[in-house]
């Protein structure tokens, strides 16, 4: 079986990074755990880092981090559907929200359950993915106001999520005046400016942060230390707190040419013969995952002279070129992962969990 690793003193001192740089900017923040799929260990690993803040788009997830530790504030990080509300008002103690039908339920069900329950109002401000367009947020504020039960504690936006757009200066001061209007209007603190995820990270770096955001929701930056900006690990960061590790289950030297007439692979994908090659020879490894566990896209081999040709449901092929490393059947590949890669991977029962 392959083995999907977390290493304990990576994360953190990612940890340790991050917190520094947000007590410096006197910014609150929470740690998002749904790369992470509700695995008990390694939410174990992320309360022990000693936060007091966790996010989650999977209520079952923050059932979890409850029953974990139950005083740690959770945060819902979507809208919820209709049927899960009464789920999601027994395990959030805060959700974000961007439908006044919706809040108007989560108010009837926290009255249920005699809790006051936390909204973030989301806000669109561009990406065009979830939040309320800004010329309707004073009247949409004015009527969750109104609800009982519920108090607003932020307004947030989500940028870089579904079309790509970046967190700007602009942009982040527009949020800030937003909440301006509402407190001179209705005489109400509203405490956070709740500005994005590990993109908006790179303007605090540069000093571009407006002075009214101070709230974040860090999650890939955490894991793999990253700025999604500059696409490359922060100074001071890791990029490799996990790791994964295949075991090959076959190698032997084969043609870098297939035989026969081709069609179509199970995904749909008809391989083009390099003319280059034929007659050629390589030795090939296959692994213990596919397509099921990861899409190979997302992983990157350590060793730099093995490439990654493809895969199938349940197994990885592999070129070793002329096996310099003189690998053998039953040995491990070590591979650098991306974030959609360790979700696959976290979310695959097929695939072992470890701390190291």
């Amino acid at each position: 079986m392959a083995v999907l690793t977390l290493n304990r003193q990576k994360l953190q001192e990612n940890y340790r990074f991050l917190k520094d740089l947000f007590e410096q900017k006197q910014v609150s923040w929470g740690v998002v755990s749904k790369l992470l799929c509700g695995h008990k260990r390694f939410l174990q690993e992320l309360i022990d880092l000693g936060i007091d803040e966790i996010h989650d788009s999977r209520i079952s997830n923050l059932a979890m981090v409850k029953r974990l530790k139950r005083d740690i504030q959770t945060v819902y990080i979507k809208p919820v559907a209709k049927k899960n509300v009464a789920q999601m008002v027994e395990f959030a103690d805060v959700s974000l929200n961007s439908e006044l039908e919706t809040i108007r339920l989560i108010s009837e069900e926290a009255g249920k359950q005699e809790k006051l329950h936390k909204v973030i109002i989301m806000v669109e401000t561009g990406d065009l993915r979830e939040g309320v367009m800004g010329q309707d947020l004073v009247e949409f504020y004015a009527r969750v106001f109104e609800l009982p039960n519920i108090e607003v504690i932020g307004l947030g936006t989500n940028l870089n999520c579904l079309n790509g757009v970046m967190p700007s200066t602009d942009k982040l001061i527009q949020l800030s005046l937003y909440k301006q209007i509402i407190e001179l209007k209705f005489g109400k603190s509203i405490p956070w400016v709740s500005a994005g995820t590990s993109v908006t990270i790179p303007l605090m770096l540069s000093h571009q942060l407006p002075a009214g955001v101070n709230h974040f929701r860090v999650g890939e930056t955490l894991y793999f230390g990253v700025d999604l900006v500059e696409e490359k690990v922060i100074d001071g960061m890791h990029g490799d707190v996990f790791e994964l590790q295949a075991q090959i289950i076959e190698l032997q030297e084969k043609p870098l040419v297939p035989i026969g007439n081709l069609a179509a692979n199970p995904q749909g994908q008809v391989v083009e013969i390099e003319e280059g090659n034929l007659g050629k020879s390589s030795f090939r490894a296959i692994l213990d995952l596919g397509i099921l566990d990861i899409d190979p896209k997302y992983l990157e081999p350590e060793d730099e002279e093995i490439e990654v040709l493809g895969a199938s449901s349940d197994m990885m092929i592999l070129n070793l070129n002329k096996n310099p490393q003189q690998l053998k059947v039953g040995d491990s590949i070590k591979f650098k992962l991306k974030y959609l890669g360790v979700l696959g991977l976290m979310n695959s029962r097929y695939i072992e969990k470890a701390v190291i």
